[in-house]
């Protein structure tokens, strides 16, 4: 049975980073955004973070013919066909409602599993890491046999969050020729709401769930990582977090699929907060945000009221 460590959020949260420094653990095996993988990777043939094209990295190539005998005989219109059907927010309440799994739900997390369960065989980890973040693939994930999943609930304040979606950032896997996704503050404080919720309904079914808050995570990475690895079964001495050194990490190339372009960082990382939003997130829209989300925000334990530094 494949362990399997889901990392889930709302995008711009920080599972990126934390995916890259549990990457560095021994044992541990991180994919990346495996949810991207079908049309990104098998379809589009854009770069690992490796920096090889999907189709020249050998790593997933071998993935590829332990799963399912080649990736040529993966159906990417139906796993799409799937996702479309089953994996949507708005399919959140019925995925967190059900008893019993639908055949749909079923055969799409067998695509998962079946790419999880072979990247622990080829890479000989113990744990596999998934930073897809949605949520209603971990709610789908629920069903799938084979699979012991726990998911890790990253959360940042949703200001903060708010702000870095307004940025403009290209995809490296394009060359510059795209950018990521954009949204206004008031769709990301509602995105934010949702995404973040449907974990605490992932809770009461049953699977284990651990929240972290990226800031926290961020002030002290080594008892956040020491953290992490006990929720998932991981033993770690502290030998094993040698690549972390004062306020940087040392990476390593990984295989992630997908995700932020963090993924390509190789060598000296950097370990610090991004709190450019408190001064640059305008006053109107960091209250707009503030007011939407505020439930959730004193729940994670985050001021409502924020004062700039002068």
């Amino acid at each position: 049975m494949a362990q399997v460590l889901f990392l889930g959020g709302f995008g711009r949260s920080g599972t990126t980073l934390v995916e890259r420094l549990l990457g560095e653990l021994p044992g541990v095996c991180a994919l990346g955004e495996v949810v991207h993988l079908w049309q990104r990777d098998i379809r589009d043939d854009e770069r690992c973070g490796c920096g090889d094209r999907f189709s020249g990295c050998d790593f997933w190539r071998r993935v590829g013919d332990q799963a399912f005998d080649g990736w040529a005989n993966v159906d990417v219109a139906r796993v799409h066909q799937l996702r479309d059907a089953v994996e949507r927010t708005r399919h959140i309440p019925r995925l967190a409602s059900a008893s019993t799994a639908s055949g749909e739900v079923r055969e799409y997390a067998s695509y998962y599993a079946r790419v999880y369960a072979a990247a622990a065989e080829v890479s000989g980890a113990r744990l596999v890491i998934d930073s897809s973040k949605h949520s209603a693939l971990a709610h789908v994930l629920r069903w799938a046999d084979d699979v012991d999943l726990r998911v890790v609930h990253v959360v940042r304040d949703a200001r903060g969050v708010a702000y870095s979606w307004t940025k403009t950032v290209s995809r490296p896997e394009s060359d510059g020729a795209d950018q990521m996704t954009r949204y206004s503050p008031g769709r990301s404080a509602l995105l934010w709401n949702a995404h973040n919720a449907a974990f605490g309904l992932l809770a009461r079914r049953g699977v284990p769930v651990r929240r972290i808050r990226y800031e926290e995570f961020l002030a002290d990475p080594r008892a956040g990582l020491l953290e992490l690895a006990g929720f998932a079964g991981l033993p770690l001495s502290d030998a094993d977090l040698h690549f972390l050194r004062g306020g940087h990490a040392d990476l390593r190339a990984g295989h992630s699929a997908a995700g932020n372009p963090m993924r390509f960082t190789v060598g000296r990382l950097t370990l610090r907060r991004d709190d450019a939003w408190v001064r640059a997130f305008p006053r109107s829209q960091r209250r707009l945000v503030g007011a939407v989300c505020g439930p959730l925000l004193r729940a994670y334990g985050y001021p409502i009221s924020i004062v700039p530094e002068v």
